[in-house]
Order: structure tokens, then sequence, then C-alpha cells
């Protein structure tokens, strides 16, 4: 019996709608990147319910007849190839003919478009692959997308979507992306009814200024390569503008948004041992390159780019960067503090040349005589005088020891059982550089990491105060005003009451602007904008949505940012009270990240080394 058949063209579209439609922002960047390419100066995106009720993008492009409207959403039907070798002299963002076939796959489709030689345009019906009606009307030159229930015959799919907080995100960051490479062209983005974001036409340094703040503006340094290989322009920030989290980093190729962990590491690589270890500075870097050197036709998403030359591009990227950094004076200069230099006087009125040593030689002395010393030197008599008469070897230790008695007490003595009993139960501890707490117990040495066991202590006290919402607020005697980029600004109105209820007074301004009133208790001396700014990173590099995870992340990263910093030198008393704060929390072994707090040298490991 035959078992193998061919699957209904319904099913197969929707298999292979999963491969390019994942979530609502696929949905906009593919039908973003058509308006691009056929010409947009002007492109809006509404969205209701992120993405899920419907998803609406408007552009004023070429348009669309009424066969090309409608063999567009035939799979492979597409305007910008005709053959296999115009995939490696692609400029245009689509070259596939998947996106409409794969989103009228999984939604209810609208498409009113109009060409400007054309006085009436076309309307067509989709749902589910299926073109329901077509018919002439009345519309605006250009293409108008309205997509409806999305995954409404795919329930698996639509069920897995994640909370309208994390897909609106995904939306921001796709419109972002798109948006950071064509400056020239308008954008809004509407979301419930309520602008989020709006772009004019612009240069480059200017739209990510809109995006992301004036802040990131003046932090920028301009990148300029030309090469018979590979052209780059953009900006790399400052030194001084590094972050642990949450640092804006953007590759593009031939105008397209690309991930690249290899030319990342270059751009890391031309910072080294100007920024902090593990921080990251933001950069918008533009690559123009033959397309016959590139393969993007690797992914559905086309993300992924494959170069010929990555070694040597590579090197032109860091060469640029450490170029940028010397000609805008980036880089620091060795600045010696002369204020504390020891100084040397001058002598004045030196009219002759100091006068030799003199060398007194007694030619009398003959070693090779028993019983000849050197006369004429003293001091070489009175030392064999004290060394013959120190018979004696202890005698030479009574000072290193003033309250030993070395003639009477035996060596193996001094470490006795009484003294290392006596060691290991007291109570002072020793700092190892700064970083480490090492203590005596009954079964070995006991090192302790003081930055991640505060942080242990810090964080269960977050917890339970963003459990019982028993906050205590250190107002500030000025308010401090933070303005953060729209993806940013969502995450913290998302959870601005869960941010209030550890202990912020925080206050939301619109428009991304927010007034930071108050702190919590301990935090004083922290950056209150830069506190806020590491929260939202931490929140939304968590990945969940739920309440428990935002406080988790919250806790976690006020923890970190309140810490006491590596290099901190305790008293003993502070260490006792650490260690003893320590053994009281939730989890003295492990931080909330997962790290080791606590180890212990075994003795039979430390005897083990002297064996």
């Amino acid at each position: 019996m035959d078992i193998i058949h061919l699957l209904p063209d319904s099913v197969a579209n929707q298999i292979a709608a999963g491969e390019v439609i994942q979530r609502p922002a696929s949905v906009i960047k593919e039908l973003v990147e058509n308006s691009i390419d056929a010409g947009a100066a002007n492109i809006d995106v509404y969205v209701q319910d992120a993405g899920r009720t419907c998803i609406q993008v408007i552009d004023d492009g070429k348009g669309m007849s009424e066969t090309d409207a409608r063999l567009a959403f035939e799979r492979h039907a597409t305007s910008k190839i005709t053959r296999a070798e115009d995939l490696f002299t692609l400029r245009t963002m689509g070259f596939r003919g998947e996106a409409l076939p794969s989103i009228v796959a999984v939604s209810q489709v609208t498409l009113q478009t109009r060409t400007p030689d054309s006085e009436l345009g076309t309307r067509l019906d989709i749902e589910g692959g299926r073109i329901l009606s077509q018919e002439p009307c009345v519309c605006a030159i250009g293409a108008n997308f309205e997509v409806k229930n999305l995954f409404f015959n795919i329930p698996a799919r639509r069920k897995f979507l994640k909370s309208n907080h994390t897909e609106l995100n995904n939306i921001i960051q796709e419109f972002e992306r798109i948006a950071l490479v064509n400056h020239s062209v308008a954008f809004s983005l509407t979301c419930d009814g309520n602008t989020t974001i709006r772009l004019m036409a612009t240069n480059l340094h200017r739209r990510i200024v809109d995006i992301f703040g004036k802040k990131i503006g003046a932090d920028l340094i301009t990148v300029e390569v030309d090469t018979t290989l590979v052209k780059i322009r953009g900006f790399v920030g400052r030194p001084e503008s590094s972050k642990k989290k949450g640092a804006h980093q953007y590759f593009f190729v031939n105008g397209r948004y690309m991930r690249h962990p290899y030319f990342s590491k270059a751009v890391a690589e031309s910072f080294l041992g100007l920024v902090p270890e593990g921080e990251q500075v933001p950069f918008f870097l533009y690559l123009d390159i033959d397309p016959e050197n590139i393969d993007i036709n690797i992914s559905p998403t086309k993300t992924e780019v494959k170069f010929e030359n990555e070694p040597a591009i590579w090197q032109i990227i860091y060469a640029g960067i450490k170029e940028a950094l010397g000609k805008f004076n980036a880089v620091p200069v060795i600045d010696f503090d002369n204020a504390n230099e020891t100084e040397i006087p001058v002598m004045q009125n030196i009219s002759t040349a100091p006068e030799p040593p003199r060398l007194n030689i007694d030619t009398s002395y003959n070693p090779f005589v028993s019983g000849n010393t050197p006369a004429s030197n003293p001091t070489f008599n009175k030392s064999r005088q004290t060394h013959a008469s120190a018979k004696d070897w202890t005698k030479l230790y009574e000072q290193l020891l003033p309250e030993a008695d070395c003639n009477n007490a035996p060596t193996d003595n001094l470490f006795s059982e009484e003294n290392i009993e006596e060691t290991e139960t007291s109570s002072s501890h020793f700092q190892y550089r700064g970083q480490y707490i090492v203590t005596a117990t009954n079964s070995g040495l006991m090192i302790v990491d003081q930055h991640r066991a505060h942080v242990r202590i810090l964080y269960d006290k977050y917890i339970k105060q963003l459990e019982t919402r028993a906050n205590i607020t250190q107002g500030l005697l000025f308010p401090e005003l933070i303005s953060l980029p729209h993806s940013d600004s969502i995450v913290l109105e998302q959870i601005i009451e869960e941010v209030r209820s550890i202990g912020f007074d925080i206050e939301n301004l619109g428009n991304g602007s927010f007034s930071i009133n108050g702190m919590p208790t301990g935090t004083e001396g922290l950056n209150p904008q830069l506190l806020i700014q590491e929260i939202v990173a931490t929140v939304n590099q968590g990945g969940k949505a739920d309440l428990k995870n935002h406080r988790h992340q919250i806790a976690l990263s006020l923890a970190k940012a309140a810490a006491i910093v590596v290099g901190q030198a305790l008293t003993d008393a502070e260490m006792n009270t650490l260690l003893s704060d320590l053994f009281k929390s939730s989890n003295p072994n492990i931080s909330p990240n997962g790290k080791t707090i606590i180890t212990i040298l075994k003795q039979n490991s430390i005897e083990k080394m002297f064996n």
C-alpha cells in the first residue's frame, strides 16, 4: 500500500509560513520592507492588541496594478529577481516571493493599492490563502495592507505568542531596525490609537537621536572607511558611554540589518583597555559591499549574512574604529601627576666636582696565611668577632620572636593544636585582593566572594519589599529627569508599579520621559538615571514577562548596582556583619543569578599541597 502523498496547498503554505512569519513583528518587517522596495517616502504602521487583532501598513510607494496585486500573493512570485544569478546582485529587501503568501496563509488580509497612472485602485480580500473577492476601489497611490486575526487558523501558534508587552517590544525593535537604515523615509508607529513613534525624513545622526534620545547623540564618534573591499560609515560611542547592559549595537550591510558576532568582536577588541571589562559601547555601523561577495540567502529572516572575506573585513572594522578614536581624541593620554612628586633640591654655587670616596687597602693582608686579618678594616674585624661569638644559632631569632624563649621552647610547638583551634574559632577574617573574604573553619578554609554575598543579601531584602510593598524611599533634593528610547519606555511603563514598590518615587511624564523624585534607601551615591536604565535593560533581557520574573529581574539589577564593588576594603567588623547576614539569607551558597558565593578549601587538600 502506498503511504507517501502530496500535502494540500493550504497545509504546505501554513508550514512554509511558520518559517517566515513567527510573530506579529515578522508581519510588520515584511510589509514595511516591501514598502521600502516600492520607493515609499512615508510609511505608517498601525497596531492593535500587539498585532494579534490587526496590523495595518500604509505607504505612498508606486503601488500595484490589478494583475500584479493578485499575482503578488502567489508563492515564489516576485518582481525583484528573474534568474538565479540575480541573487548575487541583490539591492532590495525582499526577493524570495514568500512573505505575502505566508502572511495570507495564516491571517485575513485586505489590500487596497493604486499606481500613479491609474484613476482607480484594486481591493482584494483574502482569508487563509483563499481569495474571497477582488474589485476596483477608490484609494490613494501606494498600498494599504490590513492584516487581521493573525494565526486564526493555527490555534497552537497563536496560543504560544508571548504577552502583549513582549510582542509589542519585538514590533518596536523591528521597526527601529528598519528606520535606522532608511533615514530618508518618514515613519510612524501607532499602537492602540496612541502614536508611539513619529520620525521625519532626516540624516543618519539625527535619526539615531530621534529614536534613542539626545544623550546618545552627544556620545557618538563618526567612523568612515573607504576601501576597495568594503565601505564603512556610521558611528561608535565614546569609551565613557559604555554600559554593562542595554548598549545599542547595530550592524547593517547594503541597507539590511544583520547579526554578526564575529564583527562585533572586532568592535570590542578596538575598545580593549578603554572600557571596563564586561561593558559594551553603542555602535551603528553600515557596511556597503559588492553583493557578489556576500550571501544573504541563508535564513528566511535574512538576518544572517555570510561574507567571502570575513578576516579582512574584521581587520578593516578594527582599524577604522581605532582611527576614529584617535582622530576624535577619544583615547586617553598619559597625564603625569606632578602635584605629589618628590622635590629634588638644586645644588647652587658648585665650583668644583665632588671628591670621590677613598678606598683604603691593606697591602700586608694575605688570605692564605692562617690567622692573618686585614689590619686596616676594623669593621670587618668587628663583624668576624660578632659571628664568632654567636655559637647558639637560635639567638639569631630573638629579635623576630622577642617574647619566645628559643633556648627552652621546641620549634615544633610554635603551631600547636591549641593555636590552630584558637585560630579556627577566631572572629577575625582576611580579605584577599579586595574581592574574597577568607576565614578558617573546622573543615578548612572558607572563601567567600564579597560582592556576590552582598548581592544575595540585598536581593532577598528587595524581593521582600516587592512582595510586602514595605518600601522605604529617600527623597531627592532635586528630581532627576530621564528620557528613554521608545522600546525601553514601554518596558518601564509595564513595570513602573513594581519599581515604585521597591522604593523609587518615579512619575511618568509621557513621550518616554520620567521624573525620579526618590530612591530606595541604601542606594545613596548611585546615579538614579543609570540605575533605572540598568533595571529596564535587565527586565528587557529577562525573557518571560510574568510578574514573578519582573520582580526577580528588578531586585537582581538593583542588588547588583547597590552591592559593594570588587576592590572595596572592609574592616573586620564589616566582614563579620556581611558573613552573618549571608548565612541568614535564603541561599548563602548561590547568588540570585546562579553563581557560586562560597567555596571551602578542605583541610586534607591543604595538607596534600605540602606533601
